[in-house]
């Protein structure tokens, strides 16, 4: 496991502090990163977006800061500032920042079927 710690040292910091909106940018900080998934966050400046797209791994998105507009399968969801929305794996999905935000992702590998 990987993790953005070179020391081993656990710190405590602001999760909204730990990254700063750039004009005109999208900026991304991966925090945690394992075989099965990994944690970073974004800062987007307004306008900013990431255009649709598909992943195979699950995903959480939790807005930390700001709003944004979140679409799955072209079905669009407003979100603010303590919002969270899971991405399923394989759905086409975009992110666009109506102002500045900050947003944490949380990626893991989907479950494996049982049947």
């Amino acid at each position: 496991m990987k993790t953005t710690q070179t020391n081993g040292a656990p710190s405590v910091e602001q999760l909204s502090e730990m990254i700063k909106v750039q004009s005109g940018a999208i900026v991304s900080r991966t925090l945690l990163k394992a075989v099965n998934g990994s944690t970073t966050l974004f800062a987007f400046d307004a306008g900013q977006e990431l255009s649709e797209h598909t992943t195979p791994n699950e995903a959480l998105l939790i807005v930390i800061e700001g709003e944004t507009l979140v679409s799955i399968r072209s079905v669009e969801h407003h979100l603010r500032m303590g919002d969270v929305i899971t991405l399923p794996a394989n759905q086409p999905h975009a992110v666009k920042a109506e102002k500045q935000f900050k947003m944490l992702l949380v990626m893991m590998e989907p479950e494996e079927d049982a049947s």
